[in-house]
């Protein structure tokens, strides 16, 4: 497991996407992203949505060609180990887009639109998570690989230093 950290707008989903992408010719990828609101997949007063907002049942699973989504009420957020346990079984990869408060290996991506600092911070506590960062500023230094989205060979390489740093889960 590695997390695509972020702030606001910084493009954290357009990361995770790409690495997918280039991971997924190798690999069996799989992602958990955190949402700040209620989702809404499927259309109000069709079936799945009647199920879901009048049924009001606990779960709702939708078979369709090629593709299967559960629907699933909780009481309190999980973080993203215990999702992956539950969820996710044989991944050989879990792309975690967010959660940056858990102590995952972390890639930042860092857009000086969104902030003028990134969250990594040398003080911080769990600073020696992270493990790159991507960025539009042209002097940003780390003591871990930074990446600028004016490169064009980044991507390959943020996708196998993410092979090779992601966080084995124990059994």
């Amino acid at each position: 497991m590695i997390s695509i950290i972020g702030k606001k707008d910084a493009g954290k989903t357009t990361l995770v996407v790409a690495l997918a992408t280039e991971l997924r010719r190798k690999l069996r990828v799989m992602t958990i992203k955190r949402g700040t609101h209620a989702a809404d997949l499927d259309q109000r007063g069709k079936d799945t949505w009647r199920h879901w907002h009048e049924g009001k049942a606990e779960r709702v699973l939708l078979e369709a060609p090629g593709e299967r989504i559960l629907f699933e009420r909780t009481d309190h957020e999980e973080d993203p180990v215990t999702l992956a346990r539950r969820y996710l079984d044989g991944a050989d990869i879990i792309l975690v887009e967010g959660f940056s408060a858990h102590p995952l290996p972390k890639i930042e991506v860092f857009r000086r639109v969104c902030g003028d600092q990134p969250i990594y911070d040398p003080a911080r506590e769990d600073a020696d998570h992270w493990v790159a960062i991507i960025t539009d500023h042209p002097s940003f230094r780390a003591p871990f690989p930074v990446f600028r989205f004016t490169d064009t060979s980044w991507l390959v390489a943020l996708a196998n230093l993410a092979w090779d740093r992601a966080r084995i889960l124990p059994p």
